[in-house]
């Protein structure tokens, strides 16, 4: 038996790994160990609730106006005691946070491997997204085994001298969590949730949240949306805004009187999936979301002058529209009146997963520490099986 040591912090990598706890848990061979960072508390909890993942250590380290000096530090002295303790035979981490970053250099320090699930996404600009860009490529100096999402990640990887026998291409675990998901019942929605849906009109849901987009940017998004709403008052904005005060006084100090725009807390993850799945458009600065949205047969704008997963642009279920509020409001206006157009999206083929995701970062563990002769099969795109469309969940 070998033991994996997981680590994650955030909202989005903990419906990212939910997955991938699940399927080492069936895994006899394996002793699976989970620690949060809580690098975001409440949104954490709720997705930790959500899929039920039993967690073993939580290092609560969220503070109010919490530094990235202080995510880092805060990381590597909680799981200094932990890996002492444990010696785990590997670290599992996540994408690219802070915890992505410290609790790989915290196993480095400990000369424990690391394997990264959805290594190789990359932007080649260091300051976009911020501090994502670094985080993960400093995390890949410190792994061994790298389980690339699309095989766009893994040409990345081994552009940078990654030896191709440590790369597997697995497909995203989002796509496994969210086909689980959508499968479920809808949930109940709260009050102005539930009036937001039931208007008449198209429906866009909006999410922002990064900080590069903080000042400037996020206020010309919400201009955009603004115009958007007084030159077609048939639309209506559903809008989960996020926990941070930068974006919450800006949206609402710009948004805060339209009457087309509904705010909401951040939604469960099961409430947030059939959202997706009940409006017409999804407009984000999201990373996730570009891959979780085209899955459910819905066209995202995103609004960011870079992004890391270039394959939803390529396939046509995505495009950049960055910042400016003129091209946001005139690419919204061109979706919703030109059919042709939307179909385009929203019938193309999402390029991220097919929800074996999980099953195959098992299988390649196990083949790793040697409890599996077979090497573990690889997602291929486009898919060779047809029942495999973007927008019909299975």
């Amino acid at each position: 038996m070998r033991t994996l040591f997981l680590t994650f912090g955030t909202r989005p990598e903990a419906i990212k790994m939910a997955p991938v706890v699940q399927e080492l848990n069936r895994r006899e061979c394996f002793q699976v160990i989970t620690c949060v960072t809580a690098q975001h508390r409440q949104m954490l909890d709720q997705v930790i609730a959500e899929f039920d993942i039993p967690i073993d250590y939580d290092l609560d380290i969220m503070r109010h106006a919490q530094s990235l000096t202080h995510i880092t530090t805060a990381v590597l002295q909680g799981l200094e005691p932990l890996l002492e303790n444990e010696n785990p035979h590997m670290m599992l981490v996540h994408g690219d946070t802070t915890t992505t970053f410290a609790a790989a250099l915290a196993a480095f320090y400990h000369q424990i491997p690391v394997a990264h699930v959805e290594a190789g996404l990359r932007t080649d600009t260091l300051y976009s997204p911020y501090p994502e860009e670094a985080n993960r490529r400093l995390a890949d100096r410190l792994c061994e085994v790298f389980l690339a999402p699309t095989e766009t990640a893994r040409a990345a990887l081994l552009a940078e001298g990654i030896s191709p026998d440590t790369v597997l291409v697995t497909g995203n675990t989002v796509i496994d969590a969210l086909l689980l998901t959508a499968s479920k019942p809808t949930p109940e929605f709260e009050p102005a949730l539930r009036a937001g849906l039931g208007r008449p009109g198209p429906k866009i849901l909006v999410t922002v949240h990064r900080r590069e987009s903080w000042g400037m940017p996020m206020a010309s998004i919400a201009r955009a949306i603004r115009g958007c709403c007084r030159y077609r008052p048939d639309l209506t904005f559903i809008f989960p805004i996020h926990l941070n005060p930068v974006v919450r006084e800006t949206f609402r100090g710009i948004l805060g009187d339209e009457s087309g725009v509904v705010f909401a807390e951040p939604q469960p993850y099961r409430q947030f999936v059939h959202l997706m799945k009940a409006v017409d458009l999804v407009i984000t600065d999201s990373g996730g979301i570009q891959e979780e949205a085209p899955a459910l047969g819905k066209p995202v704008l995103v609004m960011r002058d870079v992004t890391e997963r270039p394959e939803g642009i390529e396939a046509g279920t995505a495009r950049l529209v960055g910042t400016d509020s003129a091209v946001i409001e005139s690419t919204i206006d061109e979706l919703l009146t030109d059919r042709a157009a939307y179909d385009s999206m929203a019938n193309a083929v999402s390029p991220y997963g097919d929800g074996r995701a999980a099953q195959r970062i098992a299988d390649h563990l196990e083949h790793f520490f040697g409890f599996r002769k077979q090497p573990a099969e690889e997602f291929v795109y486009p898919p060779t099986d047809p029942q495999l469309h973007s927008g019909e969940p299975h």
